[in-house]
């Protein structure tokens, strides 16, 4: 999600443009493995991981790790560095506060009277 495409915050329903920008991070953490590699990622020191660092807890194999962390990369949700032979993953921070904006609008404008509702 690129700065250009930022989500304002909630006080109306989403446009299809706006539903369209978030969907693919929504998606992207639907998995509960890629979750999971999220949130290992953002909590490694210096908030980057490579895979190697980030493998261990995972009953899955190393191309499936690789295919997650792909997907997180393609969504916007994680940024990624190569280093010589090995890629470090880092957290796409602007990504996750706009997800966090959409959430909370949402949350805000939950049970609010509207203009038709008020007359009762």
């Amino acid at each position: 999600m690129s700065n250009k495409n930022m989500l304002a915050p909630v006080s109306r329903g989403l446009s299809v443009d706006e539903a369209g920008l978030v969907t693919p991070l929504l998606k992207a953490l639907a998995d509960p493995v890629r979750l999971r590699l999220l949130s290992e990622v953002a909590a490694h020191p210096g908030g980057e991981a490579c895979v190697c660092d980030i493998s261990g807890p995972f009953d899955v194999s190393q191309p499936t790790i690789s295919h997650h962390l792909k997907v997180l990369r393609q969504a916007g949700l994680m940024t990624s560095e190569r280093r010589s032979t090995w890629v470090y993953y880092r957290v796409n921070t602007q990504a996750l506060q706009q997800l966090s904006v959409l959430l909370g609008g949402l949350a805000s404008v939950v049970g609010k009277a509207r203009a038709c509702e008020a007359d009762r």
